[in-house]
């Protein structure tokens, strides 16, 4: 479970000091799926970075399964990020040189998993998103709906219990994106995760139980009739 408490991040620009996260409380349960809605620069992608731990806040607590995040050492939060957080990005962020099986690989080399383990761990999650027949074939061979797949497989080889995805659809058309997010939407369900979402996307963020609108760094949080 997350707890957010009185969370703010503030940054420096020239003379101005902008309020990305003013004062954020939220709760997200173990299992849950929230989405993440509102204008740009209003502090989406800032929150995400926080429950990931790939920023710290000015002050407040970021609270996941009773440890504080922003109190811990950078070599202890990378342990968590390693083992319990999978981070799905825009870009894909895959290694060009590397195939589908190496680039998804990548994620097991810091939890010390033996090169045998790892190739075969590798090869069933790409089976998972449905690339059974693209393991050894580098990004620049695949579409960008099937290097997303590739990008997801990596994020859960590790089995973690949150899975972050930061408008995971956003370089796809509409035809791919439904694609990819019935990937994603059947992982949850199959592996129980925490799944939180950043994304531009109404057709999306409709389908989600949780709907979360941050605007100048103020949050709301919604049930949603329409999931």
């Amino acid at each position: 479970m997350y707890e957010l408490r009185s969370v703010t991040k503030r940054y420096t620009r020239g003379k101005d000091t902008v309020h990305a996260l003013d004062g954020i409380d939220l709760t997200i349960a173990d299992g849950d799926r929230l989405v993440i809605q509102g204008p740009t620069g209003g502090g989406k992608s800032t929150l995400l970075q926080m429950l990931g731990g790939l920023d710290r806040p000015t002050s407040g607590e970021v609270v996941l399964d009773g440890t504080d995040l922003a109190k811990l050492s950078e070599a202890r939060l990378t342990k968590v990020r390693s083992e319990n957080i999978g981070f799905v990005f825009q870009s894909f962020n895959l290694i060009p040189t590397l195939t589908a099986q190496e680039n998804v690989e990548t994620a097991l080399v810091p939890l010390g998993v033996k090169v045998k383990d790892r190739r075969e761990r590798a090869a069933e999650a790409l089976r998972s998103v449905g690339l059974g027949e693209r393991l050894g074939h580098l990004p620049g061979e695949m579409s960008g709906g099937q290097q997303q797949r590739v990008a997801i497989a990596r994020a859960l080889v590790k089995q973690p219990k949150v899975l972050l995805a930061d408008e995971p659809t956003g370089n796809l058309d509409e035809g791919m994106r439904d694609e990819i997010m019935e990937v994603l939407e059947s992982m949850w369900k199959e592996h129980g995760l925490t799944f939180i979402m950043v994304t531009h996307d109404s057709a999306i963020a409709k389908k989600a139980p949780r709907l979360a609108t941050i605007r100048k760094g103020k949050i709301t949080v919604k049930e949603n009739a329409n999931s």
